[in-house]
């Protein structure tokens, strides 16, 4: 297998700006009965598919970054928080008409108090699709995957998951989504889906009813995943099970369970982030999926230690598996 470091990956959808307030509480407002939040540091980080793609590079995978930002100081920001990460972002489209997604959470003694959205969720036009998809189109020399980060802000349309689907088919180029089935796609067709349990039911159209402690003994579970795989016919579907660890299953085979590692969970924001990620990175160095598996869900369990949407390095992966 190649190390990530010798293998590339383009990352598009939409991206965010992660906001952080923190602060402590001693008393509750006397206006209402809501906690007053002494502010004490505020930090940002790259979020949504920007996210995504500085856990790419925490890998030492070469990444370049696409989506949609506004002409603002939140896009500004965001790409000096990138260039610190060594993403390569001259794929962020500015579009005078949307704002860059912000995504503002108030943070008290380890714990979420808030959250505060500001953000464009209009889907983009055609003209803006086809500027993206061709500004990929030259990126795609050397590349060995792309990863679609798709959380509903306007970036990922049907119009330009048809145009990835064009580009990477014929050279045999690695998909990978991370879907929002609210977001109603065809995502048919592709080389990777990452659901959560809840999501994967969503796509199934299916109700999530009971629960098994063992996965592969959840018949619920298990009628969802041959339903998507019906459906969808992706070339591997990997379904992350909190607790539970993660399901992968491939065309023609029995689905597999890879238990969680994860110690201690402080924060889940971004782990799919992560695990689609380092997934992919393990892919496009020439991983095997089991192998690929086992790298995401060891990276998952580290990043859910901390606190934020974080990343994980080498070292700490290499701890992970000792």
């Amino acid at each position: 297998m190649r190390t990530a470091s010798t293998s590339r990956v383009l990352v598009i959808g939409d991206v965010m700006l992660d906001q952080f307030l923190w602060g402590h509480v001693k008393r509750i407002s006397p206006e209402a009965p809501v906690p007053v939040v002494e502010f004490e540091r505020e930090s940002f980080m790259p979020g949504g598919a920007a996210n995504v793609a500085r856990n790419l590079t925490a890998l030492g995978t070469g990444v370049e970054l696409f989506g949609l930002v506004g002409k603002d100081d939140g896009a500004k920001r965001l790409r000096a928080l990138l260039k610190g990460d060594a993403v390569g972002s001259s794929g962020l489209k500015p579009v005078s008409d949307r704002m860059t997604t912000r995504k503002t959470r108030v943070v008290a003694h380890q714990q979420q108090v808030v959250r505060i959205d500001r953000e464009t969720k209009q889907a983009g036009d055609s003209r803006t699709t086809k500027r993206l998809l061709s500004a990929v189109e030259k990126e795609l020399a050397g590349t060995g995957a792309v990863v679609v980060a798709d959380y509903n802000k306007g970036v990922v349309t049907q119009e330009l998951l048809e145009g990835l689907r064009a580009l990477c088919r014929p050279r045999g180029i690695w998909l990978s989504l991370d879907p929002k089935p609210s977001h109603q796609l065809d995502i048919s067709g592709l080389s990777l889906i990452t659901p959560n349990r809840g999501e994967l039911f969503e796509l199934a159209g299916l109700t999530d009813e009971t629960r098994h402690s063992n996965p592969l003994r959840d018949k619920n579970l298990i009628a969802a995943v041959k339903a998507v795989q019906a459906a969808y016919q992706p070339a591997l579907l990997l379904v992350t099970l909190s607790e539970q660890g993660m399901l992968l299953a491939q065309r023609g085979a029995r689905p597999v369970v890879i238990p969680t590692v994860a110690q201690e969970v402080y924060d889940v924001s971004g782990a799919g982030d992560t695990v689609i990620a380092s997934f992919t990175a393990a892919i496009a160095a020439g991983a095997s999926p089991l192998e690929a598996t086992l790298f995401a869900n060891h990276a998952a369990g580290v990043v859910v230690g901390k606190i934020g949407t974080a990343t994980v390095t080498p070292k700490e992966l290499a701890a992970s598996f000792a």
